[in-house]
């Protein structure tokens, strides 16, 4: 049952925005694309694992107290892993701003 309810969750919840289509033409920029586009994708694999431990309907605040230790196994800061929990429950990657992107 509790598998059932997580992919329920998981089709309910926002993917992440695909990056545009057009690439740049300057070969740096598009590589530099390239790898911010990785790290949003990943930073989304995280913010999914930060959301089975805190689910979405718990604020921040309540949030942190479950995620710290977890964030610590992973050498992650509590931030960063609280800023990928916003980005996996809403897609938008302003949830990184000044934190990961």
């Amino acid at each position: 049952m509790r598998a059932v309810v997580r992919q329920a969750v998981r089709d309910v919840r926002a993917a992440p925005i695909p990056p545009p289509a057009d690439l740049p033409s300057d070969p740096a920029l598009a590589e530099v694309r390239r790898v911010v586009d990785d790290l949003a994708t990943t930073t989304h694999q995280l913010g999914e694992l930060m959301l089975e431990v805190a689910p979405a309907y718990l604020s921040d605040t309540a949030a942190a107290d479950l995620l710290v230790s977890l964030c610590e196994q992973l050498g992650e800061t509590l931030d960063n892993g609280l800023a990928a929990r916003r980005y996996a429950m809403s897609g938008d990657r302003r949830a990184l701003h000044g934190t990961i992107l």
